[in-house]
């Protein structure tokens, strides 16, 4: 199966890079699996990672890009073409973001297989509280780009209560849900001697400045830090690209506070050390724009999570089993009393430790991306079975007519034999073989059905 990815790619650090590092990482250690990524450009150039090939064929801000996208993959003729984006994938300006999130029905009215997946929706997002200067604007052409989203071939989405809203106010499209993951093919046992050992860090990680703000965790952090010496707060990331220089006005705020420490961007080696030893994760956000990423890396390394009730969050603990200590968004005293009731309770940390654990082994990305890849391969059956019945309709009388049968027929029956075989693989998996029993086992039919070169 050949596929192209369309997403922001490292080095690129645009928004959801990691989760297009994580998704094509999967998808080359299958068997079978031809994988282009249609990255985005970014400066300065850098070399490409190992192991991939990129094209870098769109821009962020470009008008450009959905004509550039598509050249790329009419040269690249895929079986499909997967858009990993939300709706500010594309661009930070109207124009660029609605032009790049209409690309997936563009690709499939020029016959290509469409798959989105989709990290937000327009209708759980607060448009004032992400610093939107015309909500009613954004939210009428939110409908528009969510109806443009809709023609791809399918859509998938991370939490069930984002289908419900796709299926009620839309009702159309192929939509399914397919639980964000974990960054990682299996997640790591917690490092809990580390922790509190010599100091507990509380770690807060993201893109900062719009509903993500600092100034609540601050505050909250001088009351824990009186009560308990040996805490410090760890700041991870950048500044959110609607806020400019927003990190660094709050360290020159801090600049006399040796127990805050600013760590700026995070490369992909260093975030297990970086999660392994912090005590806590902190989401002090005032309202979500989709399921968490920072959320799902602290399950993948079991770290606590103390996080502002908000309903995203509440879904992330009620529908995957998060462990979340939940306070009001934007009361400092009950984040404060949060933090330090869990950081001068042991056993509260470890139970919250391996019930995250616990949750991200039921997500790890080899177990998300099958279900994508069984998705893609019921659609060729079908298109399979199609085409088996077309040529029936050919008149008995015409040349070769049982030959292409036959043969049709025969490849269909091989795709399908490799699709049983796939979900017994995964069957092994859920029940503890683990991800390397996946791969030999799709690695097996690979070869068996392959007669020539690559599929």
């Amino acid at each position: 199966m050949k596929i192209c990815l369309v997403t922001s790619f490292p080095p690129s650090r645009d928004a959801l890079n990691e989760y297009g590092f994580h998704i094509a990482s999967e998808l080359q250690r299958i068997p079978g699996i031809e994988l282009t990524v249609l990255g985005d450009e970014y400066s300065p150039a850098q070399p490409e990672l190992d192991g991939f090939s990129v094209n870098r064929c769109w821009k962020f801000n470009s008008l450009n890009n959905p004509l550039r996208l598509m050249r790329a993959i009419k040269q690249q003729k895929p079986d499909v073409v997967w858009f990993n984006l939300g709706f500010a994938s594309f661009g930070g300006t109207p124009p660029s973001a609605f032009l790049g999130i209409a690309t997936p029905a563009l690709a499939r009215a020029t016959g290509f297989y469409t798959h989105v997946t989709l990290h937000q929706l327009m209708e759980t997002v607060d448009l004032e509280d992400a610093g939107i200067r015309f909500p009613l604007l954004y939210k009428w052409g939110g409908v528009l780009a969510t109806h443009l989203v809709l023609f791809a071939n399918s859509v998938s989405v991370m939490l069930p209560a984002y289908r419900s809203v796709l299926v009620e106010k839309y009702g159309r499209g192929s939509v399914y849900v397919r639980r964000h993951g974990i960054f990682s093919a299996r997640p790591e046992y917690p490092d809990l001697a580390s922790r509190g050992n010599p100091e507990h860090r509380i770690l807060a990680f993201g893109k900062w400045g719009t509903y993500k703000r600092l100034e609540p965790m601050v505050e909250a952090f001088k009351e824990v830090a009186r009560q308990i010496p040996n805490a410090r707060l760890v700041i991870a990331g950048t500044d959110h690209p609607k806020t400019p220089g927003y990190l660094q006005s709050i360290r020159e705020k801090l600049a006399s506070r040796p127990d805050v420490v600013f760590i700026g961007y995070v490369a992909e080696d260093d975030i297990p050390q970086l999660f392994q030893s912090s005590s806590v994760a902190v989401l002090p956000y005032t309202s979500s724009a989709g399921s968490s990423g920072i959320a799902h890396l602290a399950c993948t390394y079991g770290v606590p999570i103390v996080a502002s009730d908000i309903p995203d969050f509440r879904r992330l603990a009620d529908e995957e089993g998060l462990a979340i200590d939940f306070f009001s968004p934007g009361k400092i005293n009950e984040l404060a009393r949060r933090l330090s009731d869990l950081l001068q309770n042991r056993e509260r940390q470890i139970e919250m430790a391996m019930q995250n654990v616990s949750a991200a082994l039921r997500m790890s990305m080899p177990e998300i991306i099958r279900q994508y890849l069984r998705t893609f391969e019921l659609r060729r059956e079908l298109e399979q079975m199609r085409s088996i019945s077309s040529l029936r309709k050919i008149p008995r009388w015409m040349p070769m007519r049982d030959l292409l049968v036959r043969r049709t027929a025969r490849k269909a029956l091989l795709r399908l034999e490799a699709a049983a075989t796939d979900e017994s693989a995964s069957a092994a998996v859920v029940a503890g073989g683990g991800p390397e029993v996946l791969y030999m086992a799709r690695a097996a039919p690979a070869e068996k059905h392959r007669p020539t070169g690559t599929e």
